[in-house]
């Protein structure tokens, strides 16, 4: 696997912990300013791990250079 692709999979894993933590306060009993911010950053870290996830299958796709 390519240095490159192996650092789009970390990041990925990274943000989905970071994701996992928001979900968690979403999850809890509702409190108005600490739902909305987790909402918010759950939404913003969702759209960077399905940005990370197209890197991920377009790097798949380019040949690995010798």
């Amino acid at each position: 696997m390519s240095e490159r692709l192996e650092t789009l999979k970390k990041a990925r894993d990274r943000m989905i912990e970071d994701r996992d933590a928001h979900a968690k306060v979403l999850a809890a009993p509702f409190v108005r300013d600490t739902a909305e911010r987790a909402r918010n950053k759950f939404l913003e870290i969702q759209a960077l791990i399905d940005a990370l996830d197209r890197a991920i299958r377009g790097e798949s796709l380019v040949p690995v250079k010798n």
